[in-house]
């Protein structure tokens, strides 16, 4: 029982260094490749977990074999767009200038029922709304709707907004993030600054964030 605990802790952890080396995507973003290659890792390593007689290298080497395949695929599929058309196809446009192309539907093997469905995803919830539709290599929805329907951005209607660039998380459970105040512009005798003004420390600090700007929001730990 304990070898069969060891070798599923083993093959976890090779498992997740292997997907974590072809980058990070989430499923619904992957291409085909990507997608196949996970599947296949899942059920390889699987094989030495179940059957403790079975060498821990029978699933080893073949999750290695596949990730160094994936990985050389996607390099020349940077440098060449013919094979990566060739792997992860084109998109497709399924609305053009307000029409329904119902050949590409049918090419697809996509039901009007299902292409509403993604667009209600989208808070779409008329075919009369769009203005161009593509399904992406991936099977993702890129929609632009119609001049009428989009909503107004502060550009177009004269509205001039602040920038308080981006916001994140530079404490968290009393410790610092040092990515993200790097992202901030800030460094930590800044912050420990900041909270002796506030009367507290970064021990007591259960989430602390703050923008480009300087602007800061702080929760404290429970009692």
């Amino acid at each position: 029982m304990l070898i069969s605990i060891i070798r599923t802790v083993i093959l976890y952890a090779f498992v997740m260094f292997a997907i974590r080396l072809m980058g990070k995507r989430q499923i619904s973003d992957m291409q085909p490749s990507e997608l196949v290659v996970t599947m296949v890792i899942s059920d390889i390593a699987s094989l030495p977990m179940q059957n403790t007689s079975q060498p821990l290298l029978s699933g080893v080497v073949p999750v290695l074999i596949l990730v160094s395949l994936e990985l050389t695929v996607s390099a020349v599929m940077l440098k060449s767009l013919r094979f990566r058309k060739l792997i992860c196809g084109s998109p497709v446009v399924i609305i053009e200038d307000g029409k329904l192309l119902q050949k590409q539907l049918k090419r697809l093997r996509l039901s009007v029922d299902d292409l509403c469905a993604q667009l209600r995803q989208q808070n779409i919830f008329s075919l009369g709304d769009v203005q161009y539709c593509i399904m992406e290599t991936n099977g993702s929805l890129s929609v632009l709707e119609k001049p009428q329907k989009r909503t107004p951005n502060a550009d177009e209607s004269g509205v001039k907004i602040d920038d308080n660039k981006i916001e994140a998380v530079v404490i968290n459970d009393g410790k610092f993030i040092s990515s993200a105040l790097k992202l901030c512009g800030a460094d930590e005798k800044q912050i420990d600054n900041i909270l002796n003004s506030n009367n507290t420390n970064r021990n007591k600090v259960f989430i602390m964030t703050m923008d480009g700007n300087g602007k800061t929001n702080i929760i404290l730990k429970e009692n």
